[in-house]
């Protein structure tokens, strides 16, 4: 009830008193490491019990027999083809020399110092989907628990991989989109997951089990029922709210001393219709405080009010340690999609670095916020503007503001990040050696455009296309919590980054791993690049999972897996690299050029849009005017493309380079070009220029 609320609203807070400066703060070097998902004990630093470590999600490891002098011996110790075919992204868990991982529709457990199978789950219904998280798996004392896309947990004995119990956790029955991908956390005899909802309506919610039973022991959903706290910040004439969102999507942390479980929330739905939900939509895109006990709401705070770019909390929270004039402080940290780390009081959600409110630009349609938050003097860790400016061709132009409104109207505006901000989906890590916090982020622009639906959530104008518009900029980079400044960064090609975020050691490293295959390790103070290896051909594509360090019979390794197999390295390895790292930067990933070629010697003139199947609205799809289909088409020199006009005015395609052009095309009209010379030709409308598409022209 609202008068028994005993949350803190952090927004609420007079400024004066959130305001510390960042003199005379130095970091603590101890923190939860050397406590077990069990309830207070320690446990060996040779384990890595949780997909993030520990408890505080830090993803820093105490075992230090691999260093900045001894890395240049780290080699193969050995590598295994992941039983069941299926590849994986997540962090293995290790307790006493055996990891545990998840891989396409199988759980498995994998001897730590030979890369044998110990065992293997995987639901007996072939057409089932009891398909495990992404994630990863939290351990207890003697179980392996699992989030399930069928919006359920599981319980699987440790020793055997048995199933000892299953328990949904969303909507009965289960809502489009609802899953669960989290990978859970186990503490004080409880087990915490957070339920999303594939931005297909419905609620997220954060969820506490009993970890013995299975039997659900409080529900916090993200969005307030009429009567709770927040609900006032969703519109009061409306239902909209019972769609409103907010997944929760990533791991969280804990803090079983102070009581509390810490998750971030994701966008509110729909998605870029703003018009429909006015207010500031709690809590969604927010830092959430539970209390671990009954679930209740101990603080928040939201870095996105009234969120239209998809621009959530959408890499998983961090907690570490800090002394501030004299004082302990517990803290935690929150990087937003922008690339600005939020730093709080974990205890009170007091900001640690001042957070003032900025004016951004306006849409009175989509009802957008005046204002919304930035931390004081901080730096981001992706390109700012500048660097963007003589990047972007025209006929773009390109908007500064990472909250410029996706608008209707708007055709050749290209914003930063937009309209899906880039700082997503892998962890970040802290060193209390160094005091810093690493994360990985990439930077480009997009166009600033929606659909007049807003119930369409494809609002992004030729899928992920980007044709015409520069490559993306990949950073690493190193922040000091005590300033909120970058401290050094690494830049790469966006296409090299990928799913798998830093780890840090006491060994001053940090092991990386990237979307071509190679794994890198950075020394923590200086970011020089000190190791790599690369695991698989180079030139090859994949989606590695982020790194854990163990040791087995007293030996350090680092495991990590790489698509449809898992490395494991240590000191003195003799498994030797698959190939030389790449001569030249590996391309820019296709999901951010667009797909690939197709062939064929049709091309449409807009691209039929369709949303998923949402709880409210039915389904829906509109066309794409200016949004070539396919937007890349491969033909043979002497070929006749035929250009159809699919849209609802009047288009005319020419060649960029002047060498060829249709006439005037009328809707339900088509028009030939014959294409003799052999190369890659960029296409426009010329009436709308800023639709372009490519054509490559075999000899």
């Amino acid at each position: 009830m609202p008068g028994k609320d005993r949350s803190v609203d952090v927004h609420g807070m007079k400024r004066g008193l959130a305001a510390v400066v960042a003199i005379g703060v130095v970091v603590l070097t101890v923190g939860l490491q050397g406590q077990v998902p069990g309830g207070g004990s320690s446990y060996s630093a040779a384990d890595w019990p949780f997909v993030g470590g520990d408890w505080s999600s830090s993803r820093y490891s105490t075992l230090s027999d691999i260093t900045t002098e001894t890395v240049d011996r780290l080699g193969g110790a050995w590598v295994a083809r992941l039983p069941g075919g299926g590849a994986s992204r997540s962090t293995p868990t290790v307790k006493d020399g055996v990891l545990y991982l998840t891989a396409g529709a199988s759980v498995l457990a994998i001897d730590g110092g030979s890369g044998e199978t110990v065992w293997r789950w995987q639901a007996e219904d072939a057409e089932s989907r009891m398909v495990p998280s992404w994630q990863g798996v939290g351990l207890g004392e003697e179980h392996v628990f699992i989030g399930l896309r069928s919006a359920q947990v599981a319980a699987l004995r440790r020793d055997t991989g048995d199933l000892v119990w299953v328990e949904s956790v969303g909507s009965v029955p289960q809502e489009p989109g609802e899953t669960v991908t989290t990978a859970p956390m186990h503490a004080s005899g409880k087990v915490f997951v957070g339920v999303a909802n594939g931005d297909s309506g419905g609620q997220g919610r954060v969820v506490a089990l009993d970890a013995a039973t299975g039997e659900i022991a409080w529900t916090f959903f993200v969005v307030p029922r009429p009567g709770e706290f927040g609900h006032d910040t969703w519109p009061q004439d409306s239902d909209v709210w019972e769609v409103g969102g907010g997944g929760v999507w990533l791991n969280g942390a804990v803090d079983p001393d102070l009581g509390m479980v810490y998750f971030s929330t994701g966008n509110p739905v729909p998605m870029f219709g703003g018009e429909l939900r006015e207010g500031d939509n709690l809590f969604t895109a927010a830092v959430l405080a539970l209390d671990m006990e009954t679930g209740e709401r101990r603080w928040h705070y939201q870095v996105v009010r009234h969120d239209i770019w998809d621009a959530d909390i959408a890499t998983p929270v961090l907690l570490y340690e800090v002394v501030i004039d004299g004082q302990a402080r517990k803290a935690l940290a929150a990087i937003r999609a922008d690339g600005y780390l939020f730093l709080f009081d974990r205890e009170t959600g007091e900001p640690l670095i001042p957070i003032e409110q900025r004016e951004v630009p306006q849409d009175a349609r989509l009802r957008t916020a005046a204002t919304q938050p930035f931390p004081i003097g901080a730096e981001r860790i992706i390109p700012d503007c500048a660097f963007w400016r003589d990047r972007v061709p025209p006929p773009f132009e390109l908007s500064c503001s990472f909250f410029t409104p996706p608008s209707v109207d708007q055709h050749g505006v290209v914003a930063l990040g937009a309209p899906i901000p880039m700082v997503r989906v892998t962890p970040m890590s802290f060193s209390p050696q160094t005091g810093y916090i690493y994360a990985q982020g990439r930077g480009h622009v997009g166009r600033a455009k929606r659909f007049e639906d807003p119930w369409i959530s494809d609002n992004r104008p030729g899928g992920y296309l980007r044709v015409g518009l520069p490559e993306s900029a990949g950073v690493l980079a190193a922040v000091d919590p005590r300033t909120n400044r970058v401290v050094w960064k690494q830049e790469l090609p966006g296409g090299r980054l990928a799913t798998s975020g830093p780890l840090t050691t006491a060994g001053g490293l940090v092991f990386w791993g990237s979307a071509d295959g190679q794994i890198d390790a950075y020394d923590a103070r200086t970011g020089a690049r000190v190791w790599a290896f690369q695991a698989t051909p180079a030139g090859s594509r994949m989606r590695p999972g982020p790194a854990a360090t163990y040791a087995v019979a007293g030996t350090q390794y680092v495991a990590i897996p790489m698509g449809s197999e898992i490395w494991a390295f240590t000191l003195d390895g003799t498994v030797p690299p698959r190939d030389e790292p790449a001569s030249t930067p590996l391309a820019d990933l296709v999901r951010w050029t667009g797909p690939p070629p197709r062939e064929t010697d049709e091309i449409e003139t807009g691209t039929l849009r369709e949303n998923p199947s949402w709880s409210l609205g039915g389904t829906r799809n509109s066309i794409d005017e200016h949004a070539f289909n396919p937007p890349r088409a491969r033909v043979a020199a002497g070929t006749r493309v035929r250009f159809i006009n699919n849209g609802e005015m009047g288009h005319t395609i020419a060649a960029r380079d002047g060498s060829w052009t249709t006439g005037s095309i009328a809707p339900g009209l088509s028009d030939y070009v014959a294409l003799g010379d052999s190369g890659t030709y960029l296409f426009h409308c010329t009436e709308h220029p800023w639709a372009i598409g490519e054509i490559v022209v075999d000899p």
